[in-house]
């Protein structure tokens, strides 16, 4: 269990997130069009997982919002923003913000990405969200970097997520 705060008052996730050079969860998460994607859809690709509790809180929407400025600058990457959020609010939310160089997918069915990725809030006010993390793949699925964010208030480290692509 990872130990984290919401607003400063203690929080807690399922687990930890995978180790870094492990190799990560296969996932299916359903896209902003309603198709399913699955983490062998970005086979041979690099993978930066922006996860957070809702893109209609002003910290997840600061992290939607850089890593899509950042993706346009990126070989071989694509730059997954994960939520609970439904696909229609992803896609308001996408089209409000100039958001074009992320791909939004939701967990909105299962909630099994945030169970298999241990980052699913167990404790706090956002009991069954995703917890804000990061985490970077390589092409072939293999952990290079993850971040738990230790208050979900904050936005991750995003210049350390970027350069565990290099």
């Amino acid at each position: 269990m990872a130990n984290i705060t919401l607003g400063g008052n203690p929080a807690a996730t399922l687990g930890e997130l995978p180790k870094v050079g492990s190799t990560a969860p296969q996932f299916t998460l359903t896209a902003t069009d309603m198709s399913s994607k699955k983490l062998s859809d970005y086979s041979g690709t690099r993978k930066i997982l922006n996860v957070f509790p809702s893109v209609d809180t002003g910290v997840c929407a600061a992290s939607a919002r850089k890593f899509n400025e950042e993706a346009s600058n990126l070989d071989n990457t694509v730059v997954l923003c994960i939520s609970r959020d439904l696909p229609f609010a992803q896609t308001r939310f996408c089209a409000a913000e100039g958001i074009e160089n992320v791909e939004m997918l939701s967990d909105f069915k299962t909630g099994d990405f945030g169970r298999e990725y241990e980052l699913e809030v167990t404790e706090s006010a956002f009991q069954g969200l995703h917890s804000r993390a990061v985490i970077v793949l390589d092409e072939n699925n293999t952990v290079l970097y993850t971040e738990q964010v230790p208050e979900i208030g904050q936005e991750p480290n995003y210049e350390a997520a970027l350069n565990a692509l290099n």
